[in-house]
């Protein structure tokens, strides 16, 4: 008798047959019962609505979304060819978003059609169709089919939707002109159709846009068939976004639109630009002393499982899959190795930033080599295949928990020269930086990575203004990602620019931690030693657990501080290095946990960190100038479940790997905007510690980020409800921490 596995593995058969040409979508009928009802069991197929179903993943979390915004289109299209055969079509409203490369997915798409019956349908997460009886369909030759959904072409979307929606969407209506070629199509409808008004402000929109030629083609022959046109602007002040002198692909007018539309909201937050340092050697020295703090946020926002003692492991030459096994299967090993490789390409561009040379095309020039230092690991250890490193993506993919999509992979190629000329144009730096990040991860040119990626280029691009390194830490995940959202979904670019602004103005304010008065007492109830560094005036609690005490300094079985005492420069110049790097807890403190240090045990005595030289680590085989050049990655989803940003569809289900790698299907990936996020910013500090005993004149630290608290600093590798009780505590209850000396 067949086992529950092979019956399962029997059923994904099945399913992969079905799956031929990335099909997602399936009617109930086109499986069995059974094994219908086998892969909803195990989450290989999620129900839309009844008699029609879409791949999953048995990865996905409760009320994910991704399967859904990965197939909604595709569904729109199989159920209105379902119900309607080729009697229907899109509004010429979605098909000018459409065609504009507005790419978010409605919360409701309505669907025409003659045998329609004005009827909203709901379907998953708050989406509707609703199908909206019309009279008749439109002449064969104003439609057309692109990716099975039947939309109005440009030039008849452009004739068709209203003359408001040129005011309430500027930038789709002037994506969609600056892409057209020429007049004829458009004026064949207007001729047709006797439509002089429309002509009049379809004519002044194209003169408006540096468009004058169409302009003046339209009311030539207008006129000469005897109608009166009077030009008319249909936008409003200041809706004018770029005047092309060509014409241009959708996905390039767009974002040169959108630049031009948000530059100037960015210069007026921004804090002026310092200007090249003039000592270079300490711009760089504080890069390489902040790289565990920015590795271990930056991989942690995108869900690996790593810590800040992993992360110095590889920098130190720990990390040897070489003669490791459990190194080469370790995916959250693989990803610190490939950040430290990437970290030093970056630094070397930065270097050169620094000193003089031309940010954007030095980016443009090293970005795939980039890309290609963070995944060679993955490709070293079997886990990715060496095509992975070929370059930009040829799959569609999704954001975890966003309804926005990025654009299809076909406009990419079109799209990143743009990206790189507009960075190359923009003189200010700040502009630079913000627009830089948000627009890299918009288009999201590569199959996994581009968090990571968009980071390391606003780094770049601050150093062009002697703006510092800034780090985006977990605790700030679910507003990163809300703002980054904002902007994608709604355009509006404030609320991350003030994000990159809070982060930047902490280094800009020349923070620094001394410890004059440490006043070190070890709380036994709460098992961590307390001291106090100051930052000026401002007096900074800090704590390190007995764990990290135990761990690290041969603390088990003695009085922890005398072991602090023992050790305190080393202690202290942890602690400022996280206080420096802005990783601070939401009240403005500074905890030290066990994996906050590096995994080799100091001795008892104070000892000096060794200092990082920058250079390869020892006992890792190979350099970024050794490795094949063969270009760049497919997802590390595809291999690891995890990674950046984007969940790719798959053509066929397959069983979970009994090691957690990531079933066919949907692959989880990363740039994880799900709830999880929301989790990782559990408000625990609740207060300033305003009842705390501090030493004479203290007072209370400034928040790094300048902002409201929003939660715990959270991590990848979820530190338990007992070290979120520490942190509730250390911001919360300071009053209580007594001068005992206990041996455990």
């Amino acid at each position: 008798m067949p086992s529950p596995n092979e019956k399962l593995a029997e059923s994904l058969d099945v399913l992969k047959a079905i799956q031929e040409d990335n099909r997602r979508v399936f009617r109930s009928d086109d499986l069995s019962r059974v094994h219908r009802e086998r892969l909803v069991e195990n989450g290989f197929l999620q129900e839309v609505m009844k008699g029609w179903l879409i791949s999953s993943s048995p990865d996905a979390q409760a009320g994910e979304s991704t399967p859904w915004h990965a197939s909604f289109w595709e569904f729109c299209a199989r159920y209105s060819d379902e119900r309607f055969a080729a009697q229907w079509h899109l509004s010429p409203e979605q098909s000018l978003f459409l065609h504009g490369e507005r790419t978010v997915i409605p919360d409701q798409l309505v669907v025409h059609s003659p045998k329609a019956t004005n009827n909203d349908i709901k379907l998953l997460f708050g989406t509707t169709l609703y199908d909206l009886k019309v009279a008749e369909m439109p002449p064969g030759a104003a439609l057309m089919v692109r990716d099975g959904l039947r939309l109005f072409t440009p030039a008849a979307s452009l004739v068709r939707v209203p003359e408001s929606f040129f005011q309430l969407y500027p930038l789709e209506a002037q994506v969609v002109m600056a892409s057209l070629a020429d007049a004829s199509d458009l004026l064949r409808l207007l001729l047709n159709g006797g439509h002089s008004a429309k002509a009049g402000y379809l004519a002044k929109a194209f003169r408006q846009t540096g468009r004058g030629e169409l302009a003046d083609e339209i009311l030539r022959a207008m006129k000469g068939a005897g109608y009166d046109v009077r030009e008319s602007s249909p936008f409003e002040a200041g809706q004018i976004f770029h005047k092309p002198s060509r014409p241009a692909a959708p996905i390039v007018g767009r974002i040169e639109m959108l630049w031009e539309s948000m530059r100037g909201k960015v210069l007026a937050t921004f804090p002026k630009a310092p200007g090249l340092p003039t000592d270079k050697e300490a711009y760089l020295r504080f890069v390489d002393e902040i790289y565990r703090t920015d590795a271990y946020h930056s991989l942690s926002i995108e869900g690996y499982s790593v810590t800040p003692a992993l992360v110095e492991k590889v920098r130190q030459g720990g990390w040897d899959p070489e003669h490791d096994a459990g190194d080469r299967r370790n995916r959250d090993a693989l990803a610190a190795r490939g950040y430290w490789q990437a970290f030093q390409l970056v630094k070397k561009e930065v270097e050169k930033v620094i000193a003089g040379e031309n940010p954007s095309a030095l980016a443009r020039a090293a970005h795939n080599d980039w890309y290609r230092e963070m995944f060679q690991p993955c490709v070293t250890a079997g886990l990715l295949e060496p095509g992975s490193l070929a370059g930009y993506r040829n799959i569609p993919v999704y954001l975890r928990g966003s309804r926005y999509v990025p654009p299809r992979w076909e406009a990419v190629r079109e799209a990143m020269p743009a990206f790189f000329d507009l960075l190359e144009k923009e003189p200010e730096p700040s502009v630079r930086a913000v627009l830089g990040h948000w627009l890299f991860g918009y288009v999201h040119p590569y199959s996994d990575g581009n968090g990571r990626m968009a980071r390391f280029l606003m780094n770049a691009m601050l150093a062009s203004g002697g703006y510092p390194w800034t780090v985006i830490r977990i605790v700030d995940r679910k507003s990163y990602l809300s703002a980054l959202d904002r902007a994608s979904i709604e355009m509006d670019i404030h609320p991350f620019t003030t994000f990159i602004v809070r982060r930047v103005q902490w280094r800009l304010e020349r923070h620094d931690l001394k410890f004059p008065a440490p006043k070190e007492s070890f709380d036994l109830g709460r098992d961590m030693v307390f001291f106090y560094g100051r930052d000026g005036e401002t007096w900074v609690r800090c704590a390190i657990s007995r764990e990290a005490l135990d761990d690290h300094f041969h603390g088990d079985g003695k009085d922890k501080l005398k072991v602090f005492r023992a050790n305190r420069q080393h202690i202290e110049q942890e602690v400022r290095r996280k206080y420096l790097a802005g990783d601070t807890e939401l009240d403005g403190s500074i905890l030290i946990h066990s994996d906050d240090l590096p995994d080799a045990e100091q001795p008892e005595e104070a000892s000096q960190p060794a200092e990082p030289d920058g250079g390869s680590p020892e006992g890792i085989r190979g350099s970024a100038g050794d490795r094949s050049q063969a270009g760049a990655e497919e997802a590390m989803d595809l291999a690891t479940g995890r990674g950046d940003d984007a969940e790719q569809p798959e053509d066929a289900s397959q069983p979970a790997e009994p090691d957690g790698g990531s079933p066919e299907g949907i692959r989880g990936s990363a740039e994880d905007r799900s709830q999880a996020g929301a989790e990782e910013a559990m408000d625990l500090a609740t207060g300033r510690g305003d009842d705390a005993e501090q030493p004479e004149e203290a007072s209370q630290p400034a928040e790094p980020d300048g902002g409201s608290p929003e939660g715990i600093r959270g991590s990848a590798e979820d530190r338990s409800r007992a070290g979120a009780e520490e942190s509730r505590e250390l911001s919360t209850a300071p009053g209580d921490e007594t001068e005992e000396s206990e041996k455990t």
